[in-house]
């Protein structure tokens, strides 16, 4: 019977009983919850059935209680109520139970994640209604996946004892990629460069290893995000999307998604400036914290940062409550925005609690320590849209949300963080190969967030053609409790004897390393290192090298190096680095300049101080085009009443000047069979290189071109050149020393070169192709026209 029918049952009952009146419930002939009959139950106790219709006298209220209560169970598709004589007789349909859930005909997506997605689950009641929107719910995992003709058909197999299988038949079809995607409005940016911006690709011949190219509603509406930032970062602070379309082609096969913007005009930054409405806050202590000058190109990031870096000076003279507000008066005559931030007194707020939802892994205490404020600490949303972009950033969630609710009064509010966990392990075979270290292979297995405490650890082996190893590395962000990254790695590194070097080197060591961001671009990192390094050649190890390598083997340097044995190196040293590049993976405005020094010495075999400095620029051209200028430089010298080991010197190849071999330019032993590289203790490099997109091929094949210039030069040669057991021998023309067991060739003269490169962000990994045409070199000098470096990744 249909629950209408026990509805009027229910109300049939009801009237003959209102002629009785109290005397029904009242009379020992009125119906008792001990006279409840139960029919038609086969899993569920009938006790537990009675249970839902309470004690003493039946009213109709408690009947109807009862009814509804039975039927949110889920477990019963039908429940009929009859009276007869004293007795409430209760018949009841049960559902059935699910024995098991199959997936058939899914090839694409697995079963696994497809069981993640439906509320239908083994040892289970059977829902119509669930088993519907499940059936919904896999439409729309295949839709997001695109395939926009996949069928989904629910089936019932009927096991006995009132037990089913569920099976979802699945048709999945075609998938249906992105065919286009088009820009309407846009003159300041080229529909290439737009493509950059947002996550939406098109389909290709890659799209097998990727899930970019379907139309995603969510996605489209996330680029158009994208696309808003973009421009407001770059001045164009009328920017409007118009539209944002996906139109289905005839033949259903594809998408194309058209973008329509309104640029407007590009703005600069006219006058900046800090107002104080708070008394004890002078504006001009506020003004070091403005990130922008007038004159700049407008960028809407800067402004969010200054909020954030003036509501920080302001909390800590004491006034928790502040506010920050931009004010931006545009004069569009001259294309100028004027911004003044306003400083004033917000409502006294606290937060009374956070509360963190979602997190089925990662612990809260990780997701705590991204706010700068706390439990009982003054509310502001600048410094909780700062905890916000924080959680998003570190990787280990899907989504990110963060709402207010009331708290208990009306100064107190609750913080509602949701978060979504999504994986984080990394597991990856990757193999490449170099014209310098040849082919090589490597396994690692990392997770950056172990056991949902936010730390990173990694493990990874290799195995080449030259060179072998092996290395853990543990990372913990939060040392102490404070915004300190500190860890340690183990390593072990082998290479062997190639065309570029003559003997073979084996590394064991391990490293401890502390990282503290200074400001959002600055990051001072110390480290400490602890390792030993043997040199080996083929003909002898030790001292018997002196007479079992054939003369000329190698240099008597080199050899002199692999005499001496196992040495130990402790160096303690630090990085202090600026990030201002738009983009770290592909970068297209921007500076990066690193400042590295080691000082060995504390302990161990070897004494040097060793600095480099290396500077990145990169100056967006027109048409995509973009120009990079580098320099680097390095310099390094023993201390105390050590001497340079050979190894500690400086060896420069196609890392300096493109075009040369690996170890191929500097100092050098002349007299050596094998013109053996000696290093040098300076050297410094200049390069200027010009990237440009390849426009015969779509833009997420991620290839593009390049053209550069590269100059530099290494030299300083400080070791010996004669040895006690060795006999000298008369240099010949060219070598800086007349006679010697080392004849050492060492010019400060200029090596430079030009050339062309083949880049490709493949989904590999990352590619290139270097070909070189050198300019001018020292007769000495190893070149090496052709070079290519690359890896895979799957």
């Amino acid at each position: 019977m249909s629950k209408l029918a026990a509805v009027l049952g229910i109300a049939l009952f009801v009237a003959l009983s209102s002629g009785a009146g109290s005397l029904l419930v009242s009379t020992p002939a009125a119906a008792q919850s001990s006279n409840i009959v139960v029919e038609g139950n086969r899993r569920v106790d009938a006790s537990t059935i009675r249970s839902y219709f309470g004690t003493g006298p039946l009213t109709p209220a408690k009947i109807n209680e009862g009814l509804a209560a039975l039927y949110a169970t889920g477990l019963f598709s039908d429940v009929n109520i009859s009276q007869q004589g004293g007795r409430l007789v209760v018949r009841v349909s049960e559902n059935e139970v699910i024995n098991r859930i199959a997936f058939e005909g899914n090839k694409k997506i697995k079963d696994e994640v497809l069981a993640g997605e439906i509320q239908s689950k083994p040892r289970g009641t059977l829902s119509r209604a669930t088993v519907q929107a499940d059936t919904q719910r896999i439409l729309e995992v295949y839709r997001r996946s695109g395939r926009n003709d996949v069928r989904v058909n629910p089936v019932t197999i009927d096991r006995g004892n009132g037990r089913v299988d569920l099976v979802f038949e699945i048709n999945e079809g075609e998938k249906v990629g992105i065919k286009d995607i088009k820009f309407l409005g846009n003159k300041a940016f080229s529909e290439y460069k737009l493509k950059d911006v947002i996550s939406t690709t098109t389909t290709n011949w890659l799209s097998f290893l990727k899930s970019t190219d379907v139309y995603d509603a969510d996605r489209i509406n996330a680029d158009q995000e994208l696309l808003r930032r973009f421009y407001l970062k770059n001045g164009y602070a009328d920017f409007r999307i118009l539209s944002a379309t996906a139109e289905l082609e005839p033949d259903g096969k594809a998408f194309v998604v058209t973008f329509t913007v309104e640029e407007g005009p590009q703005y600069t930054f006219g006058t900046v400036d800090v107002v104080s409405n708070i008394r004890d806050v002078p504006a001009a202590n506020l003004r070091n914290a403005l990130r922008m000058s007038a004159g700049q190109v407008y960028n809407a990031e800067l402004v969010e940062k200054t909020v954030e870096n003036i509501t920080i000076e302001v909390s800590k003279s004491g006034y928790a409550f502040a506010q920050v507000r931009p004010r931006g008066e545009r004069d569009f005559e001259a294309r100028k925005i004027n911004v003044v931030f306003v400083v004033e007194e917000g409502p006294r707020v606290y937060i009374e609690r956070i509360e963190i939802r979602g997190n089925t892994r990662t612990r809260d205490w990780v997701v705590r320590r991204e706010f700068d404020i706390g439990e009982g600490d003054a509310y502001n949303r600048v410094l909780v849209d700062r905890a916000e972009r924080r959680l998003r950033n570190l990787g280990y969630f899907k989504t990110v949300k963060i709402t207010n609710e009331p708290g208990s009064a009306p100064d107190r509010i609750i913080l509602i963080v949701d978060v979504e966990d999504q994986p984080t392990g990394e597991f990856s075979v990757s193999g490449g190969y170099s014209t310098s270290d040849g082919f090589i292979g490597e396994v690692s297995l990392g997770e950056k967030n172990f056991l949902g405490r936010g730390q990173y650890v990694r493990v990874s082996g290799s195995l080449g053609e030259y060179a072998q190893g092996a290395e853990f590395s543990f990372t913990e962000p939060y040392f102490l409790g404070y915004r300190l990254a500190a860890g340690f790695d183990l390593y072990w590194k082998e290479t062997n004897a190639t065309n570029y070097t003559s003997y073979d080197s084996n590394t064991v060591g391990a490293g401890i390393r502390f990282g503290l961001p200074i400001t959002d671009e600055i990051t001072l990192a110390l480290r400490y290192n602890l390792y030993q390094r043997e040199l080996s050649l083929e003909c002898g190890d030790g001292w018997g090298v002196y007479f079992t390598c054939p003369p000329g083997f190698a240099s008597w340097a080199i050899i002199e190096a692999v005499a001496q044995g196992p040495t130990i190196t402790s160096v303690v040293g630090y990085t202090l680095s600026f990030n201002g590049l738009d983009n770290n993976l592909n970068p297209t405005s921007g500076l990066f300049a690193e400042l590295k020094q080691d000082f060995a010495g504390l302990g161990g075999d070897v004494n040097f101080i060793r600095t480099t400095g290396d500077m990145r620029y990169y100056y967006p051209l027109m048409n995509d085009w973009v120009l990079m200028l580098r320099g680097q430089a390095g310099y390094v010298s023993a201390w105390g009443d050590e001497d340079l080991r050979i190894m500690d010197n400086f060896f420069m190849g196609p890392n300096l000047v493109r075009g040369f071999a690996p170890s191929g330019i500097g100092p050098r032993d002349v007299a050596s069979l094998q013109l053996d590289s000696l290093g040098g203790t300076a050297y410094w490099g200049v390069s200027a290189e010009v990237q440009f997109p390849l426009a015969f091929l779509p833009k997420d094949v991620g290839m593009k071109g390049a053209l550069f210039f590269d100059a530099g030069s290494l030299w300083d040669y400080s070791g010996p050149t004669s040895f006690p057991a060795v006999p000298n021998v008369t240099c010949p023309a060219g070598s800086n020393n007349a006679t010697g067991a080392v004849c050492v060739a060492d010019d400060n003269g200029i090596r430079s070169s030009v050339g062309a490169s083949l880049i490709w962000q493949s989904p590999f990994g990352p590619l290139r192709f270097d070909y070189a045409w050198v300019l001018s070199q020292q007769a000495y000098d190893q070149d090496q026209a052709f070079r290519f470096s690359g890896g895979t990744r799957f």
